[in-house]
């Protein structure tokens, strides 16, 4: 709870600071997300730890070099605050004096982000993925079915118990999926782009999760299609820049993508981003029914066991 209220707190100081791209994404993925993984994890945790099972003295060792190696390679990093710093006197002067020119976005971050630093974000993009794929063959079970009737019975006692609190997620639902879209396709002109929406749009996939049962969730929501959905906005980053290589322009440069540049840049970051919102949302809800239904199908394997079910 502390840490969901140090994320809300934080994006609040973000708005503060004009800072309201990163804002969303601490609201959303700190205050919103994590929070909730945090929670799925803890009811996943056993009261006692099992005994050890292998020697954790390579994992010590390994962890050890890891971290030398990344604080030697802070030595040549400029002090913190220094205007002298390289991004002072070459990076940022250039983003802010050229950017309207070159790329004609009105958001500076959707500019730096998606067009001057696109690779980058495509490697972002890609260590999201296989974060995702890695959850998913760590934590994939055998999952054991229950019958419809059971199901029934258990969505009927929760209309039952929270329905209020189903009746109102009901009518909040479209309207966080209608502003992540919002959010998704309006990110040259305010703030947000592909990662704000993906996790706004996977928050409402979490509402209804939490207020309608995993069981219920799982008939509404297919699984497989977010795990299609997450390759394919990878694949359709990665397309815009091959794009670019076969005009004869460099790898994720936009400019060939039009006959005219500017108009070049806004599709190329309008399809970009759409890669990024399909991958970041995919993940994020698969990460979480990985994460919550692990528990659920072991409960309900012990009922079933038990003849409960």
């Amino acid at each position: 709870m502390l840490a969901g209220i140090y994320g809300l707190l934080s994006a609040s100081f973000f708005v503060a600071m004009d800072a309201v791209d990163v804002a969303f994404t601490e609201a959303s993925v700190g205050a919103g997300i994590s929070t909730l993984l945090m929670f799925v994890v803890i009811t996943m945790t056993g009261r006692y730890e099992h005994p050890q099972r292998h020697k954790s003295l390579l994992a010590i060792i390994v962890v050890t070099i890891t971290g030398g190696l990344l604080i030697y390679g802070t030595l040549d990093m400029p002090y913190f605050g220094m205007a002298d710093a390289p991004i002072h006197s070459h990076v940022a002067p250039r983003y802010i004096e050229n950017s309207e020119q070159e790329v004609g976005v009105i958001n500076l971050v959707t500019a730096v982000l998606a067009s001057y630093r696109a690779f980058d974000t495509l490697g972002e993009v890609v260590v999201i993925f296989a974060a995702g794929m890695g959850v998913i063959a760590l934590l994939s079970v055998v999952r054991e079915r229950i019958d419809d009737e059971s199901i029934e019975n258990i969505n009927n006692w929760m209309h039952q118990q929270h329905l209020i609190l189903r009746i109102v997620t009901k009518l909040l639902i479209p309207f966080i999926l209608l502003f992540a879209l919002y959010v998704q396709f309006h990110g040259d002109f305010g703030p947000g782009g592909g990662f704000q929406a993906g996790v706004i749009f996977a928050s409402a996939m979490f509402l209804y999760a939490l207020l309608f049962g995993l069981s219920a969730a799982r008939r509404v929501i297919n699984l497989n299609v977010f795990r299609l959905m997450s390759a394919i906005g990878i694949l359709l980053y990665a397309c815009v820049g091959v794009v670019s290589i076969l005009n004869g322009n460099n790898f994720l440069d936009y400019n060939s993508l039009s006959s005219d540049p500017i108009s070049g840049q806004h599709l190329g970051i309008l399809l970009i981003e759409l890669g990024v919102g399909c991958t970041v949302a995919s993940v994020m809800v698969l990460i979480f029914f990985n994460f919550a239904g692990r528990q659920q199908d072991h409960e309900n394997a012990l009922k079933k066991e038990n003849g409960q079910c």
